[in-house]
């Protein structure tokens, strides 16, 4: 192009943003699945006070630590990027002229909520309705949503929707707060608490994702994101049972049954001394310290230290320094992708398939 100087000069776009999904951005970025590609938290803290605030990455201070390290402090360059969730080294962005890499990453209402927290919340909720026996009335309010102007009313009871996607759950988002609250009305005394902590929990979470949605924010709107978010991350404790990991689960089977070996093998040596109210005692007893030890070990190992959980404490802040968040959500690249790829592929003739594609 012709600059004020009089000169010609080849200009080039400044990459700006990189939409993508998280697991993507790890690859590209060269940091660890559980890592940020924006700060320097530590995996064992995603999910703790969303009002902490962390480093920014600098991934160009990362590659000059591994260029410049000697041989002999290989060890402790490695430790320090592994503490960090980084592989030094490997981020694609990193030689982008005027390109900061921690930047690139945008959030998501797609992949970070719809398909995201909200697939979470939502197993967090069947385990929670699971033990207090609350599904049916559960099954029974979804199917008794009525109609309303762009929303699509559910066909089915939830616990048979085979697979969900992205407009379904925006439309779950919409409706579950008034869903959860009829289905766990009228609890019992013993209820009530969980009950009200629960609904507490998700109307929060489902407040903070609605106000992510405007087009348009002011300082009153991310005071109430960044409130909405406070009380969720308070209450959320009500659904840490519903976090159990099958890496969690295996392991207190093997607890189960070591312990149980371990007291067959004590009962065995004692029977012949017990009398029969003796050893229906023991039994008892047995049971308790059984179901003692698996809730621990579940209660130490559950945890909400996953990378979307983190992201919402990031949504203020993009507001702040980059707009709306709906500017850079990957919605309209899916729905292009299926408009515009996936309906001109099935339109073809499968042969030579790409022009005919470029023709649709």
């Amino acid at each position: 192009m012709d600059c004020a100087d009089g000169k010609t000069r080849l200009c080039f776009p400044i990459l700006l943003a990189y939409i993508a999904d998280h697991a993507e951005h790890a690859a590209l970025q060269g940091i660890g699945s559980k890592s940020c590609p924006k700060c320097e938290v530590l995996c064992e803290e995603l999910g703790g006070d969303p009002r902490r605030m962390y480093e920014t990455r600098d991934y160009i201070v990362y590659r000059e630590k591994a260029l410049r390290h000697e041989p002999a402090e290989a060890a402790g360059i490695a430790e320090y990027s592994q503490r960090f969730g980084g592989k030094i080294g490997n981020n694609v962005f990193i030689r982008l002229d005027r390109v900061r890499p921690a930047d690139l990453y945008k959030l998501d209402l797609l992949h970070n909520i719809y398909l995201g927290l909200f697939k979470h919340m939502m197993k967090w909720v069947e385990g929670f309705l699971k033990k207090h026996k609350w599904q049916q009335a559960f099954d029974n309010a979804w199917k008794e949503i009525p109609p309303y102007p762009g929303f699509s009313v559910p066909k089915k009871a939830y616990c048979e929707i085979p697979q969900w996607q992205g407009k379904e759950r925006r439309n779950l988002g919409r409706c579950i707060s008034g869903e959860l609250a009829s289905a766990l009305r009228n609890p019992d005394s013993s209820q009530y608490l969980d009950f009200k902590s629960a609904l507490k929990s998700v109307t929060a979470l489902v407040d903070f994702t609605l106000m992510a949605q405007f087009r348009s924010h002011t300082p009153d709107t991310l005071s109430y994101m960044e409130s909405y978010l406070q009380i969720f991350h308070r209450t959320k404790d009500i659904f840490v049972k519903s976090r159990t990991s099958k890496a969690t689960r295996t392991q207190a089977n093997l607890q189960d049954q070591e312990l149980r070996e371990l007291m067959a093998h004590q009962r065995a040596k004692e029977v012949r001394h017990r009398t029969v109210a003796n050893r229906r005692r023991l039994a008892d007893h047995e049971r308790v310290e059984w179901s003692d030890r698996r809730a621990d070990l579940i209660r130490r190992d559950n945890h909400f230290n996953f990378i979307k959980m983190h992201y919402l404490t990031h949504f203020a802040s993009h507001v702040r320094r980059f707009g709306s968040i709906s500017m850079y959500s990957a919605e309209i690249g899916e729905l292009g992708h299926k408009e515009q790829i996936k309906d001109g592929y099935r339109w073809s003739n499968k042969n030579e398939a790409a022009r005919q594609i470029l023709s649709y």
